[in-house]
């Protein structure tokens, strides 16, 4: 396999991955909140997809440390990893 398709493919997944982990924790969080507040839960489809995401991913994303949520998210490709240039300009005259 080329290495360019090898890396579409690989963005292609990061992309899947971070627009469902985006999706499925905000479902989560809006469940827990619900509950907290005596209010009904909305309910997602209950797909493989929905219980793999809602069962297993989101508990085991929590419990990650951090540091260790981090590395793996600077590991991934995607737009996550872009940085601030700092903009290169001189002071225009005082502030005040």
């Amino acid at each position: 396999m080329p290495a360019a398709a090898h890396r579409g493919r690989r963005l292609r997944f990061a992309a899947w991955l971070r627009k469902n982990a985006e999706r499925y924790l905000l479902i989560a969080a809006q469940q827990r909140v619900a509950q907290r507040h005596g209010f009904a839960a909305p309910t997602p489809r209950r797909t493989p997809k929905d219980r793999f995401f809602l069962v297993v991913f989101v508990p085991v994303y929590r419990r990650l440390p951090w540091g260790l949520r981090q590395a793996v998210l600077q590991r991934m490709p995607g737009s996550h990893r872009r940085t601030w240039e700092p903009r290169e300009r001189t002071p225009l005259g005082p502030a005040v």
